[in-house]
């Protein structure tokens, strides 16, 4: 498969900061993926159903109000719950190390810390996408 990758960006619950994730929507596009942002306050619900309908490779959490736990463990329930195993569930913000493994023990991907060079991220998620996509 040659098609671009899909990724599939999200603010979830009621974090309205905004700007780093419209940052990195504008580099992932820039680096040729096709962006989906669906803007701010997404519940689990919508983000997993907005995935299946666009046939996204990857969702892109942004969390910078301490709900990363709940979120991101009731977003990948709900990717088990429909099938999503081949769907890289990843993102970013002010996530404790701590729990950064805590959820990478659950299946989530990497997560990334305020500081991350934007490549690294571009890096990461083209050689999951690239190791994994069928």
């Amino acid at each position: 498969m040659d098609r671009k990758i899909r990724i599939l960006m999200a603010k979830p619950g009621l974090d309205g900061h905004d700007r780093g994730i419209k940052v990195l929507a504008a580099a992932y596009r820039d680096a040729g993926m096709e962006v989906i942002y669906l803007g701010l306050r997404q519940t689990p619900e919508m983000i997993v159903s907005a995935a299946l309908q666009e046939d996204a490779d990857v969702i892109a959490l942004s969390s910078l109000n301490n709900a990363h736990m709940t979120i991101f463990t009731k977003v990948m329930e709900l990717m088990k719950d429909k099938g999503l195993d081949d769907v890289l569930l990843t993102g970013g913000g002010i996530i404790p190390e701590k729990d950064m493994a805590a959820l990478g023990s659950i299946g989530v991907g990497k997560l990334f810390g305020p500081g991350t060079p934007v490549q690294d991220t571009i890096d990461y998620i083209t050689d999951w996408v690239q190791t994994n996509r069928r």
